[in-house]
């Protein structure tokens, strides 16, 4: 067991590699009741063709991942979730682009719990009917998906930066994607990306450590794990210019939805690197449309944006954006104003006193996040899938200065790499 002392913010976690490959990490939180779990693959929408070094690489349908984390949930003797249910927790997963997460919370049965989550995870049951069964489920939650105007303005805006990286595809899939899975192809997926050398288990919570190894260690030791390769993921070629500058959908909304984004050309960064240019880029999308500041407070006085208005940066190896938007009455205005007041920060530079201000409240709210057992494991493995490590941001919120963050405006705010995705009902689109 080895022991990671983070002094900065009063946190001790400890991790060990167990005979397999998997990788666990637990975190004590000495007065916590409750117990959150998570055991994560690096496994997400992305990764539509992918190889065993080798051996060949493989092209598979869209939505596969999605389709995975559904069929996890059934086992011969019936739903996984009622055995949770059973042992009072309650139990969840979901997909991403890079990673497929199943949890569970609980403030008792712990260990049977944990025994539950690895267990179910690592016990795949796929038939032609349970397979086929769920092609059914999944295509009602894809045309749900459709209908809803945040879901299509959100992913219509990778539609709109992306040519050919598979980002800009929905992670369920297409209808017709998910037509072509057969439970070969899941068992393919599942023995590439489900092996514990790609797997993180990480709990949380009122627990002790050395007891977690121990029921870990003795679960694994009656399981047997192939040697496996090196995972290759393959991406086409993507340029580096937006697939469209605008894209429009009508839908019938109230209010028009316009998301707009930065599609940044300068990729592969990871580890600390890409942690530290996460950092300041987001400290300057603070400052320029945090709900404090100038640009935010006149668009709301205006009545352009509501309280809907966000922001967030994405930064992997693979690719980098921002997402800004929300409901406004009018989507052109509102980029207008918005470009007008970004060149005339583009010119002037961030000032001291609003970095500071920004760099104490993101520090605020990254301590106030160590008190959510849910926020620390969702977290904690994006970061480490990406060469990262969560308990490493203080010191760089930190250390970070007023020239990297403004050397990332300039940086960022490329109008060539601006694109706009806009739902509106038709009466509204022009």
């Amino acid at each position: 067991m080895e022991t990671l002392a983070y002094p900065g913010v009063q946190e001790t976690l400890y991790r060990e590699v167990m005979p397999g490959g998997l990788e666990v990490f637990v975190l004590p939180k000495e007065g916590f009741q409750k117990t959150y779990a998570t055991f994560s693959t690096k496994y997400g929408s992305v990764d539509n063709r992918f190889g065993v070094e080798g051996k060949p690489l493989v092209s598979v349908p869209d939505g596969i991942a999605h389709f995975l984390e559904h069929k996890m949930f059934e086992e011969p003797t019936g739903d996984i979730f009622a055995t949770f249910s059973k042992q009072g927790a309650s139990a969840n997963a979901y997909t991403s682009f890079d990673r497929t997460v199943y949890l569970f919370s609980a403030t008792e049965q712990i260990p049977a719990n944990l025994e539950t989550l690895i267990d179910f995870v690592q016990h795949p049951y796929f038939t032609d009917e349970n397979v086929n069964k769920e092609k059914g489920i999944i295509e009602q939650e894809i045309q749900m998906y459709q209908d809803n105007p945040d879901w299509r303005v959100y992913f219509g805006l990778f539609d709109a930066m992306y040519h050919a990286h598979p980002i800009h595809i929905d992670i369920a899939g297409t209808v017709e994607s998910i037509y072509q899975i057969d439970k070969e192809t899941l068992y393919s997926c599942y023995e590439t990306f489900y092996h514990p050398t790609n797997m993180i288990l990480f709990v949380v919570g009122g627990v002790d450590a050395k007891e977690v190894f121990e029921l870990v260690r003795r679960n694994q030791e009656r399981k047997s794990f192939p040697p496996q390769g090196r995972i290759i993921r393959s991406f086409d070629p993507e340029p580096t210019s937006v697939k469209e500058s605008r894209k429009l959908l009508n839908l019938p909304v109230s209010l028009p939805k316009c998301m707009f984004g930065f599609k940044e050309t300068k990729v592969g960064f990871s580890g600390e690197a890409l942690q530290r240019r996460e950092v300041a880029t987001r400290i300057m999308l603070d400052i320029v449309f945090g709900a404090s500041s100038p640009l935010y407070q006149s668009l709301y006085d205006e009545g352009l944006i509501s309280d809907s208005f966000s922001h967030e940066y994405n930064a992997s190896p693979e690719y980098s954006f921002s997402v800004i938007g929300g409901e406004t009455r009018d989507p052109d205005a509102l980029l207008a104003h918005v470009r007008e007041a970004v060149d005339k920060l583009l010119t002037a530079g961030i000032s001291s006193e609003a970095f500071e201000r920004s760099r104490r409240k993101k520090i605020g709210g990254y301590l106030r996040m160590l008190n959510s057992p849910e926020a620390i494991a969702g977290e904690f493995t994006r970061y480490r899938f990406r060469g990262g490590d969560l308990f490493a941001l203080l010191p760089q919120y930190e250390q970070v200065t007023l020239q990297e963050v403004n050397d990332r405006l300039r940086e960022h705010f490329d109008w060539n790499q601006l694109a706009v995705s806009v739902v509106a009902s038709e009466e509204k689109s022009s």
